[in-house]
């Protein structure tokens, strides 16, 4: 790893990278002796997952902490330093196509609760813009209204994030949970069972956010045939859930 760290110094500039498959039993918290520091988080059970980050040594001054939130899922803290505002930078492993349609979904899932959601509060940008208006009203270009327009927009998104629903309802998701549980634990019977379950409570779900796209693209005057076509591409076929016969 010392090597790569000289390697990177040499071909490239960077500041932090993100790794995958440390596939350690234990965290690693090391510095190298060319002041490189390296973060490593353990994986599952199965050896599978585990991340990490590597932080150029101009950088790490500025770390706060890093904490691995799963075996797929770290975050790295950044404090403010000159120049430099503070970060966060989340590093996550997505699981590939081999995997469960629904561990797949739940990895996403986790992954958009921990990530933060742009907030904007709207009295305090009111009462900012209402300031600035009086300070440079004889001094406005393009660029303050395209601030102004840019500020707006993301209030809008923002307000929109938190209306957004999600493909599966957490009873759906709770259930696949179960089956995991039961399938790790040996329990085929339920396991078979609570997949049946899981196919029906999906094929619900689906049935609910076409419904409620449809519903939403004919409030805002747009094409039903082109929002039904959409859906249907993002559409994720449920082959995990297949039973074995």
């Amino acid at each position: 790893m010392m090597g790569l760290a000289t390697n990177l110094n040499r071909l490239m500039q960077w500041r932090v990278i993100g790794l995958t498959e440390t596939r350690r039993h234990c965290p690693l918290n090391a510095t190298f002796d060319t002041g490189e520091k390296l973060f490593l988080g353990t994986c599952d059970r199965t050896r599978a997952g585990g991340v990490g980050v590597l932080v150029n040594t101009n950088f790490v001054m500025n770390i706060d902490s890093f904490e691995q939130l799963t075996t797929r899922i770290g975050r790295l803290r950044l404090r403010r330093c000159g120049s430099i505002p503070a970060l966060t930078i989340f590093v996550a492993y997505g699981s590939t196509s081999s995997y469960d349609e629904e561990e797949i979904e739940a990895f996403y899932t986790d992954l958009k609760k921990r990530t933060p959601k742009p907030v904007i509060n709207w009295d305090l940008f009111t009462s900012l813009t209402g300031f600035w208006e009086d300070a440079v009203v004889d001094n406005i270009d393009e660029e303050y209204d395209r601030l102004v327009q840019y500020l707006r927009d993301s209030a809008r998104e923002a307000e929109g994030s938190r209306a957004t629903k999600s493909r599966l309802s957490y009873e759906t998701l709770e259930l696949i949970r179960q089956r995991g549980v039961a399938r790790a634990a040996g329990n085929y019977q339920l396991t078979s069972e609570l997949a049946k379950r899981c196919r029906e409570a999906i094929k619900e779900d689906l049935k609910e956010r076409r419904a409620a796209v449809l519903a939403e693209a004919a409030e805002a005057v747009k094409s039903i045939h082109n929002a039904r076509r959409d859906f249907a591409n993002r559409k994720t076929k449920m082959t995990a859930l297949r039973r074995p016969d």
